[in-house]
């Protein structure tokens, strides 16, 4: 009985690091592809810029809004492996949920964007 319990412990324990590898902040664990440009209290500014094919590593993003400054199309890899491809045109924005994932230009061209998180700061009266 114990050792079914210490295996259940190790696996949580296990599972939970995994959620917090996943849940890191991009500008901190990617600063060559995420730059911060205004952080307060109610919103993060990243300016956003991948080389042709250039990945980043797993990370976490707030729920935001990205504005695309390029045309592009970015290949996002999910935890447990399900894949999710966006295009976008320049000049575009879309909304982006939160959650964890690794980016990769799946472009030949450059893609550059601006990302707005948002941090759910009191509202604007």
């Amino acid at each position: 009985m114990i050792i079914i319990a210490r295996a259940a412990l190790a696996a949580g324990l296990a599972a939970f690091a995994a959620t917090v590898a996943t849940a890191q902040d991009a500008a901190k664990v990617d600063p060559k592809h995420y730059k911060v440009i205004i952080d307060n209290a109610q919103v993060r500014v990243l300016r956003v810029h991948y080389g042709p094919h250039e990945s980043s590593v797993m990370h976490s993003h707030p729920d935001g809004v990205v504005t695309y400054l390029s045309d592009g199309q970015m290949k996002f890899q999910l935890p447990g492996g399900k894949t999710i491809t966006r295009s976008g045109r320049r000049g575009e924005t879309i909304w982006t949920p939160a959650g964890p994932h690794l980016p990769t230009n799946a472009g030949n061209t450059p893609f550059d964007a601006v990302l707005v998180e948002l941090k759910g700061g009191a509202a604007h009266k």
